[in-house]
């Protein structure tokens, strides 16, 4: 299946204390176009998609996941440190009387992570522009992420993760583009 290396994709770094920001940083660990709904939508889909681009989805599917794992890192740093009037003050004062410091799949307005994110039509074009749409979204998501802090290590990490959005959109369409090309070869019986 895979092999597990303990290591991030990318090393995660942040310089302060900010609650505020891990606030922000939920939604792309328990928003609808977050790395876990990005992750099993993919690993999802892979049932209904012709070999030729099955393979696409099961790295780009695992991948996510180590970029869940970084958000998760990123959360943690963030907060460790915090206080509860600090996180209350923040806007996580309803998560620290649920969860305490532990992370919960959920997005920075506080909604729960919910298997609605996940779309699969069954379709293989129809879901592969879905997933170019997500991986734009969050690309989108992360460059606003970039923007709402002043962190020059945390802009690092996030940076790597705005570009890998951007190398797995150009996947897809490469998917795509190879699915319309079977679709429209002429068949031969």
């Amino acid at each position: 299946m895979w092999v597990y290396e303990k290591k991030l994709q990318y090393p995660v770094r942040v310089s302060k204390c900010d609650p505020r920001m891990a606030k922000l940083l939920l939604e792309q660990y328990g928003g609808a176009d977050g790395e876990l709904a990005a992750a099993l939508r993919y690993l999802n889909q892979r049932y209904s998609i012709p070999d030729k681009v099955i393979g696409l989805l099961t790295d780009i599917g695992t991948e996510e996941f180590a970029h869940l794992e970084m958000i998760a890192t990123m959360v943690y740093k963030l907060t460790k440190d915090a206080t509860p009037q600090e996180l209350e003050a923040a806007g996580l004062g309803a998560h620290y009387v649920s969860h305490d410091s532990a992370l919960f799949y959920e997005n920075a307005g506080g909604v729960p992570w919910t298997a609605a994110y996940i779309q699969a039509k069954g379709d293989p074009i129809a879901d592969l522009y879905e997933d170019i749409a997500a991986e734009e979204k969050a690309r989108a998501t992360y460059q606003w992420l970039i923007d709402l802090t002043d962190d020059v290590d945390l802009q690092d990490s996030l940076k790597f993760l705005r570009e890998r959005e951007v190398i797995h959109s150009l996947r897809f369409r490469e998917a795509v583009e190879i699915l319309k090309e079977r679709r429209d070869a002429k068949k031969i019986f």
